[in-house]
This record gives C-alpha cells, sequence and structure tokens, in this order.
C-alpha cells in the first residue's frame, strides 16, 4: 500500500483527518465490505492517491467497524467520500464516479503546477539562492497567467540580482486591484535602486555615444560599465550591438565580454537564455 494511503481507526482519525488537512488535501472513503460499489471505486482512488502523492492523502474508513466516525461525518450511504481542507469537508460526492469525475473534483482543490513551483522557489529564496529560484519563478509566473503572487516573489528576486528592468516590466503587468502593500512596496524598492544606479561614468558614456553612435569603443567602454554597475542587460544589448557591426572586435574582447556576462548570469537564467538565442544566431 502506498505511504499516503491509511486505514483509519478512532486511533488516528485526529491526526490524519483534522490534522493532516492542515497540511495537504485529504480524501476519505467510507467503504464496507458488502458494498459492491465500494469495490469499485477503490481502486480509481487508489490510482488517483498513486498520482498525487505528494499533494493528497486517501484514508479509508470501514463504515461497519468504525460506526461511530461514519456517524460523526453523517454518512448516510456507501461509499461516500469526502474532501477534507483545513479541518473541514470542502467537498464530495455519493456512490461509485468515473475516474474522470473524481480527478475533475481533486483538482479543483489540490495545488496548481505553479503553486508548487512557488513554494519550492520560496524555500531557494529563503536560502539565498535567487539564482536557482529566477527561471522557477518566469516559468510559473508564465504558466499561472502572470499570477500577482507569482510576480511578486519574482520581482523580488529580480530585484536582488539588480535586474532593474525586467522587475519594472513584470510589475508594469500587475492588474489595478492586485497592487496592495506588497506591490507598492517593490515599486518603491524598485525606485530607489533605479535612482541610485546611474553612475556619473555611465551617464556620461552614454551622452558620448549619442553624440558619436558609429563608435564602437565607446561603446565596448559603456559596456564595461553596465556590467560594473548591474546593468545586464544593458550591457548585453551593447555588446550584441558591437557584434552585429564587428564579430571580432578588439581581437575578440567584445565576444568574450558577452560570453563573461552569460556565463555569469548562468545557464538556466532567462535573460541568459534570450541573449544566447539572440548570438546564436548571429554567429551560425
Amino acid at each position: 500500500m502506498s505511504s499516503n494511503i491509511v486505514e483509519i481507526n478512532e486511533q488516528n482519525a485526529q491526526e490524519v483527518l483534522i490534522d493532516g488537512s492542515h497540511q495537504h488535501l485529504v480524501m476519505v472513503d467510507f467503504w464496507a465490505d458488502w458494498c459492491a460499489p465500494c469495490k469499485s471505486l477503490m481502486p480509481v482512488l487508489e490510482k488517483l492517491a498513486g498520482e498525487y502523492q505528494d499533494q493528497l492523502v486517501l484514508a479509508k474508513v470501514n463504515a461497519d467497524e468504525q460506526q461511530m466516525l461514519a456517524g460523526q461525518f453523517g454518512v448516510r450511504s456507501l461509499p461516500t467520500v469526502m474532501l477534507m481542507k483545513d479541518g473541514q469537508p470542502v467537498d464530495g460526492f455519493m456512490g461509485a464516479q468515473p475516474e474522470s469525475a473524481v480527478r475533475e473534483l481533486l483538482e479543483k482543490h489540490l495545488p496548481k503546477p505553479w503553486d508548487l513551483a512557488l513554494q519550492q522557489a520560496q524555500a531557494m529564496i529563503d536560502e539565498g539562492q535567487f539564482g536557482n529560484a529566477l527561471p522557477v519563478l518566469k516559468q510559473a509566473w508564465e504558466d499561472s497567467g502572470r499570477q500577482a503572487d507569482i510576480a511578486f516573489a519574482y520581482v523580488t528576486c529580480l530585484l536582488e540580482l539588480n535586474r532593474r528592468e525586467e522587475a519594472e516590466a513584470v510589475l508594469e503587468t500587475v492588474k489595478l486591484a492586485d497592487q496592495d502593500a506588497r506591490y507598492q512596496q517593490l515599486k518603491s524598492q524598485l525606485a530607489l535602486m533605479q535612482e541610485a544606479a546611474r553612475s556619473p561614468e555611465v551617464t556620461a558614456l552614454e551622452q558620448q555615444l549619442g553624440e558619436d553612435p558609429g563608435n564602437l569603443e565607446l561603446a565596448y567602454k559603456l559596456a564595461v560599465q553596465y556590467t560594473q554597475n548591474g546593468h545586464q542587460r544593458e550591457a548585453l544589448e551593447t555588446l550584441l550591438g558591437i557584434l552585429r557591426k564587428d564579430l571580432g572586435f578588439m581581437d575578440g574582447a567584445a565576444k568574450k565580454a558577452f560570453m563573461d556576462i552569460l556565463a555569469t548570469l548562468g545557464k538556466g537564467d532567462p535573460l541568459a537564455v534570450e541573449y544566447q538565442r539572440k548570438v546564436y544566431t548571429l554567429l551560425y
């Protein structure tokens, strides 16, 4: 029997059905030996419990042996299946049901894949692993249809990695109804970082390059300053512009600087992936 399938008695009922439902969804199956529909339903429930091992516990209650428990839950016919969440019944059905119907019922109450990804990423953030959390959050944010709570975790990660432009772009997608205190806090943090980020060297080089846009040497110096000031996207874009005009600029210095930034960002980083594609198109 799978570790998330439990036979219930009076000794473990409180722990599994009530206390346990605060950690995960509990599917309670009230059945009896004489009940033919119970026997046809049970393999379906066991199969689904096997599929959702980390998110679901199947609690099997023999209604003949545990009549007091069946009475407490108001069971009037068998089989009866109840879903327990946070100490309360939240859904259920009576009688045998096809697998598709039980699956549909479960999916209404089980955490979505992006919610599980958010939990995984949050654990990484708590340990300071912002680079590892970033691609997980980006995927979860996109898969969830840009859910606000995931957006806030994603922006937190981007700001920790000094990725201000991307953080700003994500914050701009947050709907008005979701612009709560956490949103305002992140906006303020971003504004302070943007104000502090523009060094005099960067400003001066941007102005010079604006006056002489074809000067690749100036562009290279600006890209180096961008890198030193945490403007990784601007650095990559500037270096890519140089490479488009002169692939071997300064004996390959621009190409090396570009590749060094990608290596620093890390293999799964969304920004690195984006610019790997761009430089690949250019090189091959």
